[in-house]
C-alpha cells in the first residue's frame, strides 16, 4: 500500500535505490565503445560505426524502427563481437559493473552459448568465461563501493534444436553460478512446447526456468508455456492482459488464464520500454502494468536489452514514475516481488530483502521525510 506521505521520487533517488532485475540479455547490454575495440581486435569490419557514440544511436534508432530485420542486424553485431572467451569475459565484467553503478544489487542475467561458438568455443567454455567474467564485475563493482550479485540464466533459441543440450548445460553449471534456464527467439510459428523435453528435464531435476511468453504472441503462448510447460516465470507476459475485461464503469473482470497467473503468484518479467519498441504497448501510460500493478498481478520492471533500448533499470523506473505517479513505496513493492520471484535459494532471498532492499528504501524514505520537516520548519520560522 503507497505511503499518505510519500511523493514521486526524483531521479537521484531512484538511481540510489536499490534495485532487482531478472530479465537482461548479456548480447543486449554491450557498450558500444566495447563493441567497437573488440571488432578492431578480432578483425570484424561489419559495424554501421565505428564512433562509440554514433554506434549506440545506431543501435538506438535500429530498434526503434519497426522494422524486424534491422533489429535483428542489432544482435548480429553484438554476437559477432563475442565469439572468443576474453571478449565474453571482458563484456560478463562490465555488464556488472554498468549495472551495479546504476543501483542493481541483484540481477539474472541471460545469454544464448549457442551463439558463441563461430571461433571453436565449446558451450563449456563459454559458459566459464561468462562466469568467471561475472565475478570479476562484481569484484570492480564492490572496489567502486556497490554491491551486486549477477546469477546466469542460459537460453537455448527456439528456433534451434538444442534446447536440452542446452538445459542440460544450465543443470551442470547450477551450483557454479548459473541459476536457470531461458527459451528465448520468435514466438509465432515456434511455440514453447516444441522443447518440452528440456521443460520436463529440467522439473525431473528440481531446476528452475522461465520461458519467453506473451511477448507479441498473445495468450497461447502464455497457456503453453505454463501448463504444458511449467514454467516458473513469463518473460515478458506483457498479452495476458487480452485475457482482462474493463467494462465502461470501470470494474475489471479476469478470465481465467489471469486469473491463474495472478492466484498462482507467477511473476511477470515485464521491460516497459522493450515494449515500446516491439509494438506490445503504445505508451508508457498505456502500458498493461499500470492495471497489473493495480490488480496486484506479481509484475517486475526489467531493461530487455539496454543498449538497443537505450535504457537502464533506473530509467525504467523514471518512466514509470512519469507515467503513474509512482512512489518509493511502489518501487519497493517492484523490487521485493522480483527479489522473490529469482532463482536463488529462499533464505539467500529473503536475507536480500530484509538486509538489503527495504533498507535500503527505509533510509530514501527516512531521507525525504526529513527534508519534508526541514522545508515545513522554515516555512513555519518565516512566518514567524
Amino acid at each position: 500500500m503507497t505511503s499518505q506521505t510519500a511523493s514521486v521520487p526524483s531521479p537521484d533517488q531512484i538511481s540510489r535505490a536499490p534495485k532487482v532485475l531478472l530479465h537482461d540479455h548479456l548480447d543486449g547490454g554491450l557498450r558500444p565503445g566495447t563493441i567497437i575495440d573488440i571488432a578492431r581486435e578480432n578483425g570484424y569490419d561489419g559495424l554501421p560505426e565505428t564512433e562509440a557514440d554514433k554506434l549506440g544511436i545506431w543501435f538506438r534508432e535500429a530498434a526503434d524502427s519497426g522494422s524486424l530485420e534491422r533489429y535483428l542486424e542489432t544482435f548480429a553485431h553484438t554476437c559477432a563481437v563475442m565469439q572468443t572467451r576474453d571478449a565474453l569475459f571482458r563484456v560478463a565484467a562490465e555488464c556488472a559493473e554498468d549495472l551495479a553503478e546504476d543501483g542493481v544489487v541483484y540481477a539474472e542475467v541471460r545469454y544464448a552459448p549457442e551463439q558463441h561458438l563461430e571461433r571453436g568455443l565449446t558451450l563449456h567454455e563459454v559458459v566459464e568465461a561468462v562466469n568467471e567474467g561475472f565475478r570479476e564485475g562484481e569484484r570492480r563493482a564492490r572496489a567502486a563501493g556497490h554491491r551486486i550479485r549477477v546469477g546466469a540464466l542460459l537460453t537455448a533459441m527456439r528456433h534451434a534444436a538444442r534446447a536440452l543440450e542446452i538445459a542440460e548445460l544450465a543443470n551442470s553449471y547450477r551450483d557454479s553460478g548459473v541459476v536457470g534456464f531461458d527459451i528465448a527467439g520468435a514466438e509465432a510459428g515456434f511455440p514453447p512446447t516444441r522443447h518440452l523435453d528440456a521443460f520436463e528435464y529440467l522439473k525431473r531435476e528440481n531446476n528452475h526456468f522461465t520461458i519467453h511468453a506473451g511477448e507479441a504472441f498473445g495468450l497461447p503462448s502464455i497457456w503453453q508455456a505454463l501448463q504444458w510447460c511449467g514454467a516458473d516465470r513469463l518473460g515478458h507476459g506483457v498479452r495476458i492482459i487480452d485475457d482482462i475485461e474493463i467494462a465502461e464503469d470501470g470494474s475489471v473482470k479476469l478470465g481465467r488464464l489471469a486469473s491463474y497467473v495472478r492466484d498462482k503468484r507467477i511473476p511477470l518479467e515485464m521491460c516497459p520500454t522493450s515494449n515500446l519498441q516491439t509494438g506490445a504497448a503504445t505508451s508508457y501510460a498505456d502500458h498493461p502494468i499500470g492495471l497489473l500493478r493495480k490488480l496486484h498481478f506479481r509484475a517486475t520492471v526489467n531493461t530487455d536489452n539496454r543498449l538497443m533500448s537505450g535504457t537502464s533499470m533506473s530509467q525504467e523506473f523514471e518512466h514509470l514514475t512519469s507515467a503513474f505517479g509512482y512512489t518509493l513505496d511502489d518501487l519497493q513493492w517492484f523490487t521485493v516481488n522480483a527479489m522473490k520471484s529469482a532463482f536463488i535459494p529462499f533464505d539467500e532471498r529473503l536475507a536480500m530483502i530484509n538486509d538489503v532492499i527495504k533498507p535500503g528504501y527505509a533510509e530514501l524514505k527516512s531521507e525525504w521525510l526529513f527534508q519534508q520537516t526541514a522545508t515545513t520548519s522554515g516555512s513555519a520560522s518565516a512566518g514567524g
